[in-house]
């Protein structure tokens, strides 16, 4: 398949699926999505995730040589330094365990579609996503993750060039721009300098020297302290010392959820700590727990307290208003994540990772600047406030022209605006991250060489500097990175364990304060630690009871949460092939078989399944004479695949809290049949969905 689609272009000397001319005009992907399912023919042509991956690609990795094992084992569950390098070619370790990462956190439910997908792309969000609080969480973390550091890095290099601390950079951008301004040819500069950045990507740390975004004052563009105390992460707003490339942005953004959350509950509960009377810091009243730590309904507490009627009864706007808010909450998150899509696919077409294009899509998007950059030498500032002023007058008052001209449009071509779209015009064939991700997880497949998950890390990041190479930390010509000396870099890069709790106020540390600093315990602590034992004491007697019902059979719901929650300290290992699980609570393995045409998905119970030290003794290799599965699966036939808890949110949060374990999950899978089928207890459930999804060749949209 691969050498029918492969295709070169003499302009950029790309060669692939993708890259031949006609895919550097923004044209609208072909074919319009069926109204009705059953209309669609069945399988459909492939997307270009499905071609890239099973092209034949000049940069190879580990994952992508030849080999004669059935399936190849490149180091799952082994430390990172033991797992080959690259796993990919001309992509590094570190930033595909990022990739996947995120990917885990952000795909719950995907649903196999027949129609033709847009920008050529699956793994689209679907138009009737699903909304959960969970997925708006994830929406929220990964805007902060895209657009909330992207921007603080552009604001960060906008101090640096106004400070004049490296002067000659910002002298050369002073003298252009002045030039420019005094022969009227701000709007040629501008776009020039766009289109260079564009299409030559070494000028980028030419014009904008890297530097870590933690390291710089967004205020005198200088050097600073990291917030963490120490410089031992490169691209986090914190600097925070991590495990792995990327791991201090991502919990940076669950803080920065958590930390709105709470600023909310603060507000709504009426936290005023300045106009708390005076009291003995020792007395069991300035002891109490923190209501809005504990997240209880204060809100309603401090209505009624000050005499208000809070009830549904007295207050008739307390339920429409609640609605309206939820009903909203859909479209929010969808936006939030067509922002942050928009964002992953320019910053992709920019700086692409194989074995997408490198400079299809940057000569596209340069493509569509040149034209306007031609027009800008022309017009002048006369004609744009013109031809500005007249655009906003026939916005305002030629509504009857416009809305005859919609209805005209959506007669003629009703599915225009979803043509229009970005991914559909000018980022076409441009991935988001887990558009990519999911495609370098068909390299593996196709190759038959699974990529390992992420390696698991239990013990804390060490708080100590992270190594600053050239790529990291840099300067234009011969003035030192930030205009810094080194005592004043050293200074900034080392740790200092106070930097991370210093606020700008004393009104700001009351705020922030939770008693959970204190020397020693609270009688608000006390509480709360009493509070945990009783509840590991009913959590741990109800996980018995449970375990009686479901092993009897008096509950087939108990039955699906037979060993959720695992032993302490054990970490489950087990992949490429087999992984452990429960189907109808009994404890067995699913295994991947690749030797079957097609491939299939089974669970087998029993003798059929080795431990950990036999499949390591004898090679990781099962005898299928000795398996007698319950079930198989052909995994083209799959049709959804859906994450699914171990226990309810409400249970889980319980559990987790009071037992400190984490719970296993389980998954869902619907055959093109009809067949549901249920597994549950899954060590490994975001690696098990991993295969699943990029084995096959269905496209995917995200639910």
């Amino acid at each position: 398949m691969a050498s029918n689609e492969k295709e070169g272009n003499a302009l950029t000397g790309d060669t692939g699926p993708g890259t031949g001319i006609k895919n550097l005009l923004p044209i609208p992907v072909e074919g319009a999505r069926p109204q009705d399912m059953n209309t669609a023919t069945e399988g459909g042509a492939p997307s270009l995730s499905h071609a890239l991956a099973n092209d034949d690609h000049e940069e190879k990795g580990h994952a992508q040589l030849d080999h004669e094992q059935e399936v190849l084992n490149l180091g799952w569950n082994e430390p990172k330094e033991e797992i080959a390098a690259p796993l990919v070619g001309g992509l590094d370790n570190e930033d595909l365990w990022l990739l996947i990462r995120r990917f885990n956190k952000q795909v719950y439910h995907l649903k196999a579609v027949e129609y033709p997908v847009p920008g050529g792309l699956d793994l689209n969000i679907a138009d009737e996503d699903e909304f959960s609080p969970d997925k708006m969480r994830a929406s929220i973390e990964r805007l902060y993750m895209t657009v909330g550091i992207g921007c603080l890095a552009a604001v960060k290099h906008i101090a640096r060039l106004r400070s004049w601390r490296e002067t000659r950079r910002t002298a050369c951008f002073a003298g252009a721009y002045f030039i420019a301004w005094l022969f009227d040819f701000i709007t040629p500069l501008l776009l020039s300098v766009v289109i260079t950045l564009i299409v030559y990507p070494r000028s980028r740390h030419i014009l904008f020297p890297p530097a870590p975004v933690s390291l710089v004052d967004s205020k005198s563009g200088g050097v600073q302290k990291p917030k963490s105390g120490v410089l031992g992460s490169h691209d986090s707003a914190t600097g925070a010392p991590e495990n792995h490339k990327g791991e201090a942005t991502e919990q940076e953004a669950s803080n920065f959820v958590n930390g709105m959350a709470s600023i909310a509950l603060s507000s709504a509960a009426g936290k005023h700590p300045q106009g708390d009377p005076d009291s003995d810091d020792d007395s069991a009243v300035a002891d109490a727990p923190d209501p809005t730590a504990v997240a209880t309904k204060m809100t309603e507490a401090k209505d009624k307290a000050q005499g208000g009627k809070t009830s549904a009864k007295h207050d008739k706007t307390k339920v429409p208003v609640e609605t309206a808010m939820w009903t909203k909450m859909r479209p929010v998150m969808h936006a939030i994540g067509d922002l942050a899509d928009t964002w992953e696919r320019f910053a992709n077409a920019l700086s692409p990772t194989a074995p997408f294009p490198r400079e299809t899509h940057r000569l596209r998007l340069a493509g569509v600047i040149m034209p306007i950059f031609g027009i800008s030498l022309f017009v002048t500032s006369y004609m744009f406030t013109k031809g500005m002023t007249f655009g906003l007058g026939f916005a305002f008052f030629g509504d009857p022209v416009i809305s005859r001209g919609l209805d005209w449009l959506n007669r003629t071509i009703p599915d225009w605006p979803k043509l229009l779209e970005l991914r559909n015009t000018l980022l076409k064939g441009v991935p988001t991250n887990a558009q990519l991700t999911i495609t370098l997880l068909r390299i593996g497949e196709a190759n038959k060489a699974p990529l390992p998950p992420p390696p698991r890390i239990d013990d804390a990041p060490p708080s100590k500097p992270a190594e600053i190479t050239d790529a990291d930390l840099r300067a234009t010509g011969a003035e030192p990175p930030l205009n810094a000396t080194p005592a004043e870099l050293n200074a900034a890069i080392n740790h200092d364990p106070t930097t991370a709790h210093q606020t700008s106020g004393s009104d700001i540390d009351k705020a922030k304060s939770t008693n959970s600093h204190a020397k020693k315990p609270s009688t608000g602590n006390k509480i709360l630690g009493f509070f945990k034992g009783t509840t590991k004491g009913f959590v741990k007697t109800a996980i018995g009871t449970d375990t009686v019902r479901g092993k009897t059979g008096i509950s087939h719901h108990a039955r699906d949460r037979l060993g959720v929650v695992p032993p302490p300290d054990s970490h489950p290992t087990a992949g490429p092939v087999e992984f452990e699980a429960r189907y109808k609570g009994q404890k067995g393995t699913i295994f991947l078989s690749t030797a079957a045409t097609p491939p299939l998905l089974a669970f087998s119970t029993g003798s059929s399944t080795y431990s950990t030290a036999e499949r390591a003794a004898d090679g990781d290799k099962k005898k299928k004479e000795d398996l007698h599965p319950q079930w198989s699966i052909p995994v083209n036939e799959i049709v959804e695949v859906k994450k699914i808890g171990g226990y309810g949110w409400k249970a889980k949060l319980v559990v987790g809290w009071s037992l400190d374990r984490e719970v296993k999950d389980g998954l869902e899978i619907v055959v093109r049949d009809g067949r549901r089928v249920k597994v549950t207890a899954v060590g490994l459930r975001d690696e098990l969905f991993n295969r699943v999804v990029a084995m096959g060749g269905q496209k995917w949209e995200s639910w």
